[in-house]
């Protein structure tokens, strides 16, 4: 009988498991609230509700991961098209004690990488062509250790969950405008209370369900660069990545970075297509000052320059 595979060997984090259980807590106690508000103003619905919550739930679960890689322009690639790609995903596999995943990359001169899926299973880890180009070997394996972090810790899977509650709540408030119920007699009075609480109601969960997954993405992503840091023991070469890549993102042209924005959750650095982007005050990323800051204190804790 084979024995079973120990954890990997990035280093656990207690306040990660901490924010993540809070977080997932409190949006867990929401979704619930949301579904017995819905079942309450919806009456006759309830088997509606039920039905698009379940379906939502397992389509984004299932296939987000795959849809955003593929929309992302994720090609997968053999050791012998990209053997230095595939050398360096070896080495951060080999530290960790981890399964490879697939290796994908993206022909885009944005510097980026990433990773999806909801399990090493099956994970794929991609990187632009315009990342490649850029980064030296040792700091290529930092972004990458980095991103193997977030599928170690199961992140992908975890945020998906936390970000579904959104969705369910924007759905529903279409389902309460345009449904049968938007077209029942005025003289109906618990007809037309819920035409205005359902949107309502909905715009509230939204905007809450989308402030608690932007915090804990955040601190998601402060952790993975502490993970990378600590298995890779080259915190410095993780800071110049990030302090190369975000440097040459204003290099980059406006239409390539609009066309990478909508998938910052899933960035390495996140792309933003002007200084006054709202995605700033609502990013999915730390900033590059708070990222760099932790660098420096681990880097003081290794006794490393």
């Amino acid at each position: 009988m084979p024995r079973a595979r120990l954890q990997s060997r990035y280093a656990p984090d207690r306040g990660l498991a901490t924010r993540m259980v809070t977080t997932m807590f409190l949006i867990g106690l929401l979704y619930v609230v949301f579904v017995g508000v819905l079942l309450v103003l919806l009456q006759g619905s309830w088997p509606i509700i039920l039905l698009i919550a379940g379906a939502l739930f397992v389509a984004q679960f299932w296939f987000s991961d795959r849809i955003a890689a593929a929309s992302m322009g994720a090609r997968e690639v053999t050791p012998e098209q990209a053997p230095e790609l595939h050398g360096a995903v070896d080495r951060v596999c080999a530290l960790a004690d981890m399964p490879k995943p697939r290796v994908a990359i993206a022909d885009s001169d944005v510097p980026n990488a990433f990773a999806t899926g909801r399990n090493e299973k099956t994970a794929l880890v991609c990187a632009t062509t315009g990342l490649l180009r850029r980064l030296e070997p040792e700091e290529l394996e930092g972004v990458l250790a980095h991103e193997l972090s977030h599928v170690a810790h199961r992140d992908v899977a975890v945020m998906t969950i936390a970000s579904f509650l959104g969705v369910l709540a924007g759905v529903m408030t279409r389902v309460a405008l345009y449904s049968g119920i938007g077209r029942s007699s005025s003289r109906d009075s618990n007809a037309a209370i819920a035409v205005v609480l359902v949107p309502v109601v909905s715009a509230v969960v939204y905007v809450i369900s989308f402030l608690l997954t932007r915090v804990l993405s955040r601190y998601r992503e402060l952790s993975a660069d502490r993970a990378a840091a600590l298995l890779t023991g080259r915190p410095s070469a993780l800071a110049s990545a990030l302090t190369k890549v975000t440097g040459q993102m204003a290099k980059i042209p406006t239409k390539d970075l609009r066309q990478a924005e909508p998938f910052n959750a899933f960035w390495f650095v996140p792309a933003f297509s002007s200084k006054e982007s709202l995605g700033r005050l609502l990013s999915s990323h730390p900033t590059l000052e708070q990222r760099l800051d932790q660098l420096g204190r681990i880097s003081e804790q290794l006794g490393r320059p």
